[in-house]
């Protein structure tokens, strides 16, 4: 007779490496798993709970990991590195977050998640709540009939054409990207936006820090008469990555529109 092996116990310490994995470990992990999160887990761009920045923080730094006594490590997508490397070979257990623009790559990335914390039910749970979510927003989207036109713009310029999250976001609230003749993510030249005439903009990043010599930008001309369009203001801790807040901007978009087809 054949003894099936053991299941391997669900992890106690749930250590963070990035504001990418925060988001997903947060979402999906028991309280009283959570070990430690990242470095930035205390900045103005982190939306974790208050109890949860009170919790050691981590970076992608193998010996840093180590002084943590991890028994799962979660790194963002591409973020592991040596760091990852080094604990597997240490034997530590590593999971990490896939990159995605989509709302399907997200249910993924939570399934996965939740399977590695030994935590499907609460996968489950979140994978539900995002579905109905994304239902509520395409039938306000079918109710509002008309399409505007938006645009996603950071203080230094930067935004986004087809293929990206924001673009997904943007698409999901039942609204048009305006610059969907471009693929991924790029910065947008003071000029080209003179050309633009957004019936709104999606603004972030404007309130988190992150300052620096490309801030400029936002004075110029041409992003403050971008910037005089109505605005859905969206943290940048609601996507650092896609995660499983991407909803909420999503509902804070369709707020905006919701509210200006009001005024009509």
């Amino acid at each position: 007779m054949m003894l099936s092996a053991p299941a391997a116990a669900a992890p106690q310490r749930v250590v963070s490496a990035s504001l990418c994995a925060d988001q997903y470990v947060l979402s999906v992990a028991d309280r009283d798993q959570v070990a430690a999160l990242s470095w930035q887990s205390r900045d103005a761009v982190s939306l974790a709970p208050d109890w949860a920045r009170d919790l050691p923080q981590a970076a992608p730094d193998a010996e840093r990991l180590l002084m943590l006594k991890p028994d799962l490590v979660v790194f963002g997508p591409g973020e592991g590195g040596r760091a990852q490397a080094m604990l597997q070979r240490l034997g530590v257990p590593t999971h990490e977050i896939s990159w995605t623009e989509s709302f399907d790559g997200v249910a993924s990335n939570i399934e996965a998640l939740a399977a590695a914390l030994d935590r499907p039910e609460a996968g489950a749970a979140r994978l539900d709540d995002l579905a109905a979510r994304r239902a509520v927003l395409q039938r306000r989207a079918e109710a509002r009939g008309t399409a505007p036109d938006l645009l996603y713009l950071t203080p230094a310029g930067g935004t986004s054409g087809a293929g990206t999250y924001a673009d997904a976001a943007m698409r999901l609230a039942g609204g048009r990207n305006l610059l969907a003749d471009r693929q991924g993510w790029f910065t947008a030249q003071p000029e080209r936006l003179t050309a633009l005439a957004p019936d709104m903009v999606v603004a972030s990043y404007f309130r988190e820090g992150y300052a620096s010599q490309q801030f400029r930008r936002a004075r110029h001309p041409a992003m403050q008469r971008i910037l005089a369009a109505p605005r859905a203001e969206i943290p940048g801790g609601l996507w650092p990555c896609a995660g499983p807040r991407l909803i909420e901007a999503a509902e804070r978009m369709a707020d905006t529109m919701d509210m200006q087809a009001s005024k009509r």
